[in-house]
């Protein structure tokens, strides 16, 4: 069984899977994270203290659910529908970012959490 995080906003948590990719590796071996949430159109994004370059595999459109990392940012995203910049009805992020886990949960949850709320990353035992 993969490695599984959660994601804890405080009224709201989101458990994922890790993927097998450097970024889930190096994400989880900096675990926890304690951050503040940013919102972009249909996306929650924090600052993510870790450095990983961009992967062969980084996109920019994504799936609701996948849960990436923005190598600018840094900082972790998660696209739960449009943003500002998306074509039609796809979840684009600002640019190809690494794609590191799935999400178990329902992630249009995310549309309750508001800019600055304190948000956990942690390991599930």
């Amino acid at each position: 069984m993969a490695a599984r995080i959660r994601f804890d906003f405080g009224t709201l948590t989101l458990d994922a899977e890790l993927l097998d990719t450097p970024t889930a590796q190096a994400i989880a071996a900096k675990l926890p994270i304690a951050s503040s949430a940013l919102t972009w159109g249909e996306e929650v994004y924090f600052d993510a203290p870790v450095a990983v370059a961009r992967e062969k595999g980084a996109r920019a459109v994504v799936t609701p659910g996948e849960i990436a990392y923005w190598p600018e940012g840094p900082a972790i995203a998660i696209g739960f529908g449009r943003t500002p910049i998306s074509k039609g009805s796809e979840t684009r992020l600002a640019s190809p970012c690494n794609v590191f886990a799935k999400a178990l949960g329902d992630v249009k949850a995310l549309a309750a959490i508001k800019a600055g709320t304190r948000v956990t990353v942690t390991k599930v035992e």
